[in-house]
């Protein structure tokens, strides 16, 4: 029993050690055709559209309930302690450093990460990209390029947004359900916000941005097998995208708040 259970799990090794040396000379090829130009610079603004527009309503929900139901969960606990006072620190560090960059870039890879895969996906599949190849266009400079330009660039601007629309939920219930003075409460926001929470989120909508919309071209492109092919490309760039956000959450973190 032991020989097989050796022999699966060397097999899983190396198809995971396989699949990450796939993404990466991926990844490599497409930052290398995003640093160079030409740009298809409609391209990357239908893609900013795509992304940051369309995407701010399902963003914007999560960020106002989210700063919601935090303002409540910290007046539940700091009750405890007489700690009342702290609400709004902790809502406004908790979005700025966590909770608006990684669930934004959450909604996003389900919203976004998914709609880019069962596109690229179906032109694979329908021979839409070797028609491309044939036209003399590059597939990487016309799809995956303006993609990731507009991840990278258009992220942040919503995860900005996402920030101040929780910070705006959180003193929606802080004021008119938990009774504070709303002066009191936008300065002890204001006041003990730092630029380094802000810009640690930014950089991180950032890399999640970059990571979201490489997952989505990169099951695309190399998605097969007709329609069931495109349908497993879709639920993988959602399911890694988001294992990604999570584990590049943690050494983004790491590295601007560890001591």
């Amino acid at each position: 029993m032991t020989v097989p259970v050796v022999t699966q799990l060397g097999r899983m090794t190396l198809a995971l050690l396989a699949m990450i040396g796939a993404v990466t000379s991926f990844a490599v090829r497409a930052i290398r055709h995003g640093l160079q130009p030409p740009y298809y610079r409609q391209q990357i603004l239908r893609q900013m559209l795509e992304i940051g527009y369309y995407s701010l309503p399902v963003v914007g929900l999560t960020a106002i309930f989210t700063g919601m139901v935090l303002a409540l969960q910290s007046h539940t606990g700091f009750a405890r302690f007489s700690a009342e006072s702290a609400i709004p620190n902790v809502v406004v560090v908790s979005l700025t450093r966590e909770l608006g960059p990684v669930l934004a870039g959450l909604m996003v890879a389900g919203r976004v990460g998914a709609a880019m895969a069962a596109e690229i996906g179906t032109m694979r599949v329908t021979e839409q990209i070797d028609a491309l190849t044939t036209l003399s266009t590059d597939p990487f400079k016309y799809l995956v390029a303006p993609r990731l330009i507009a991840g990278i660039l258009t992220l942040p601007v919503l995860v900005l947004v996402a920030d101040i629309i929780g910070v705006l939920g959180g003193y929606l219930v802080g004021v008119y359900k938990l009774d504070f003075n709303d002066a009191t409460y936008l300065r002890n926001t204001v006041d003990f916000l730092q630029f380094q929470d802000v810009f640690s989120g930014l950089v991180k909508a950032a890399v999640f941005g970059f990571l979201i919309t490489l997952m989505g071209c990169y099951h695309g492109y190399t998605s097969k097998g007709g329609a069931q092919g495109v349908g497993a490309a879709t639920t993988n760039a959602v399911v890694s995208a988001s294992i990604l956000i999570l584990t590049f959450n943690y050494f983004i973190t790491e590295a601007f708040f560890a001591r």
